[in-house]
């Protein structure tokens, strides 16, 4: 084969939902990672959390796709038998100026269209959650959890359904646009093809930036420079102490949530993420992290044991936003930004990029005018 309807690399959550929706209106899609199997990036380590829309700023992309999003994924667990959790969250406060700035939180919640947080008291978290140490609380109950590798096995599989295909261990060297859209030359395990194609969609997350600069006659003011940030873990080994995830308020001046409990599907309780800007990918848990864990954990868990506590895994975002600066909201690039008909690029989508990653593809499918 030396033509496709479209190419889309990366084969995380995001690229396999892109998949699973435009494979219903073209014949030919081909979706290529340059790793072994789907996922392996940012969509396998994370919390693994279907968020509400709640921290966003109102109108941005992050809010809007993520209340949208988490209906839809919601729904799609429910019709394709994915594992998933409708847990709740508790946002925690440890003090008055704390309880403003929920209150604060429960505002912009609102106006994103999130109409079902509840405020909690220090007497209501004390009967519920025992173990938690919080003068008042906002519960949100439309978060969740979900079995992430399900759901991109899922979506590989409705996508190959509608005849799409998957193509492991292969990268994009370069794409040249043509009047009849782009001539990408591949390399997969060494053997080099070109291949014509319609539509090409960047969907390679923390390597977005590089498969961009691969591109001729993109311009690269249109190319935002990524800032890779690692996120670390540590699991807590016994029966957990909550039923719920725990989140903090977030620090002033801090990248991300705070350090949050989480639960997966099989109830094993984990704390993190942590924040760290670096320059090369690298996974490794620094064992001497723990006492910074176990300061933030004690805020809202005084009980904490450290000994139960221990590293377990870490990811990395590909955020546009560099240490020290403020909110940057995902860029969804299409000819309108960089006049290179049938070119879609996704920038930055790191939380709540799962969460959002149906409504995402929807707006791929809007943007190519298909359906």
């Amino acid at each position: 084969m030396d033509k496709v309807d479209t190419i889309i690399i990366g084969a995380g959550a995001v690229g396999l939902a892109v998949a699973a929706q435009l494979s219903k209106y073209q014949e030919n899609v081909l979706i290529i990672d340059k790793n072994a199997v789907f996922g392996e990036e940012t969509s396998s380590r994370n919390s693994e959390v279907i968020h509400a829309g709640i921290y966003y700023p109102q109108n941005s992309y992050k809010a809007k796709l993520c209340v949208a999003g988490k209906e839809a994924l919601y729904d799609y667990c429910r019709q394709r038998h994915i594992p998933f959790n409708p847990l709740g969250k508790l946002i925690v406060a440890q003090n008055a100026d704390e309880e403003a700035y929920l209150q604060q939180l429960l505002d912009n919640a609102n106006a994103n269209g999130v109409s079902d947080l509840r405020w909690q008291s220090r007497k209501e978290l004390v009967q519920h959650s025992p173990e938690l140490s919080a003068s008042a609380a906002l519960l949100s109950p439309s978060t969740g959890i979900l079995d992430v590798h399900a759901y991109m096995q899922s979506l590989l599989a409705e996508a190959e359904q509608h005849g799409a295909f998957f193509v492991a261990r292969t990268r994009m060297l370069s794409a040249q646009p043509n009047d009849n859209g782009f001539m990408v030359t591949l390399d997969s395990q060494g053997e080099i093809t070109r291949l014509q194609c319609r539509y090409l969609i960047n969907c390679a997350g923390l390597h977005s930036e590089q498969v961009a600069r691969s591109i001729e006659g993109l311009p690269g003011h249109h190319i935002p420079p990524l800032h890779w940030c690692r996120g670390h873990y540590f699991s807590y080994s016994g029966k957990s102490p909550f039923q719920q995830l725990i989140y903090p308020v977030p620090e002033a001046n801090t990248v991300g949530l705070g350090i949050h409990a989480t639960l997966d599907m099989g109830g094993q309780l984990k704390f993190g993420p942590d924040s760290q800007y670096i320059d090369e990918l690298d996974y490794q848990v620094d064992p001497q992290l723990k006492e910074k864990f176990c300061r933030a954990i004690k805020r809202y868990f005084p009980r904490l044991d450290p000994d139960r506590l221990q590293p377990a895994y870490s990811g990395i975002r590909p955020k546009l936003q560099g240490p020290g600066e403020s909110f940057k909201d995902f860029e969804l690039q299409d000819e309108s930004t960089h006049d290179l008909p049938g070119l879609i690029q996704l920038f930055g989508i790191e939380s709540p990029g799962i969460t959002a990653s149906l409504a995402i593809a929807s707006q791929v499918r809007e943007k190519l005018a298909l359906g």
